[in-house]
């Protein structure tokens, strides 16, 4: 098969996005090398380089054009030129697919991460909203499959789009492999003076926004008056400016920010940490938690939802707006290491789930279904 792809998250997304396309990308040219991969992208200018480029296509505007085109090129342009490729299909990566991509004789699948939009509005513009509201909804009428990164995120696309459930697929995520390999005491050393870290921690990763909830870990640690230190990993916005004023109010020296780390160096940061909190509010799957279970951290997180989908039956779930509830679940594990032993062997037996090959072979099942 001759398979293209929307790959301008792969190269200019760190975060979320970025993470999909980039791990969905290496785990079929890894696993399944015989077919032609096409990659497009606006640009090619001060992008993320992929270590797999040179067993791919890559297609991008005429460098001639403006930027300002870029939009243009990725909505509209890129319908005519997958058709001139002769693609067996196309796979929007990340909620979107050109407009008009069903008059173009080419089969597609849209991969839909959430629709938080939907169920959160008040946390975005309402013209977010509403351009998110037109693009989601044009892709799941007009791909042929959608794939969804969790059962909650299936559910939510059937009821909030009226589409056929039969259209819809369930391919659970996966993350780096790095994550699931043992970093030595020594780099772990390094990476912790690299970035100022104690001995001890207890950690969290994602954006610091208000879906996140990262405030009520605070307030955990001080119902309980627990001083072990609390890492947040996480590009900040504005919500972090509540996060920062708690912390200032109420003397607490014992937080770690970090803004911007390197990628390489996050499964370490996790290796080394006691606990993993993560009190998120709503999420299309929750790629930290399986993070956290490669590497082996005891996974305390938010009941419902997507949540115990990625946490699995040993993970430990919470009420995440009530912050007496994450104090007592924290509280438990550090006065309990024989659980949080069993709770790290369990979560890396469950999160061969979703290891790489896996995802890659249901990923080709759905391809093989509706291509050309």
């Amino acid at each position: 098969m001759v398979i293209g792809f929307d790959a301008k998250r792969a190269f200019f997304n760190r975060s979320g996005l970025g993470n999909y396309s980039r791990n969905t990308l290496w785990q079929l040219v890894t696993y399944f090398p015989s077919h032609q991969y096409v990659l497009y992208t606006p640009s090619l200018k001060n992008r993320i380089e992929l270590p797999y480029e040179d067993k791919v296509t890559l297609v991008s505007q005429d460098p001639a054009l403006p930027s300002v085109f870029s939009s243009w090129w990725r909505s509209f342009h890129i319908t005519r030129r997958i058709r001139h490729d002769k693609l067996s299909l196309f796979h929007g990566l990340s909620n979107e697919l050109p407009f008009g991509i069903h008059r173009s004789g080419v089969p597609s699948v849209v991969t839909i991460h959430d629709l938080i939009f939907l169920q959160y509005p008040e946390l975005y513009k309402i013209t977010d909203v509403l351009i998110y509201k037109a693009k989601f909804s044009s892709a799941c009428r007009n791909a042929n499959a959608i794939i969804a990164v969790s059962r909650q995120t299936a559910d939510d696309i059937v009821r909030y789009f009226s589409v056929p459930p039969e259209k819809v697929h369930v391919v659970y995520q996966s993350c780096n492999p790095l994550f699931a390999m043992k970093i030595s005491s020594e780099d772990q050393q390094r990476i912790k003076e690299k970035y100022r870290l104690p001995s001890e921690y207890i950690l969290s990763v994602g954006t610091i926004e208000e879906r996140k909830n990262q405030l009520r870990i605070l307030e955990a640690l001080n119902h309980k008056n627990i001083r072990i230190p609390l890492v947040l990993v996480g590009k900040e916005k504005a919500y972090a400016l509540k996060i920062r004023k708690y912390i200032a109010a109420n003397k607490m020296r014992n937080v770690i920010l970090l803004n911007e780390i390197e990628n390489e160096d996050l499964p370490a940061i996790y290796q080394g940490a006691l606990l993993f909190v993560y009190p998120s509010l709503i999420e299309g799957f929750g790629i930290p938690i399986l993070e956290a279970l490669y590497s082996g951290v005891p996974v305390i997180t938010s009941e419902g939802g997507c949540f115990p989908e990625a946490g699995g039956p040993d993970s430990l779930y919470v009420n995440p707006r009530r912050s007496d509830q994450i104090a007592e679940a924290i509280d438990s594990l550090l006065k309990d290491p024989s659980r949080c032993r069993k709770m790290r062997d369990a979560g890396k037996e469950y999160a061969r789930n979703f290891s790489p090959e896996t995802v890659a072979s249901r990923l080709m099942e759905v391809y093989q279904k509706i291509a050309l």
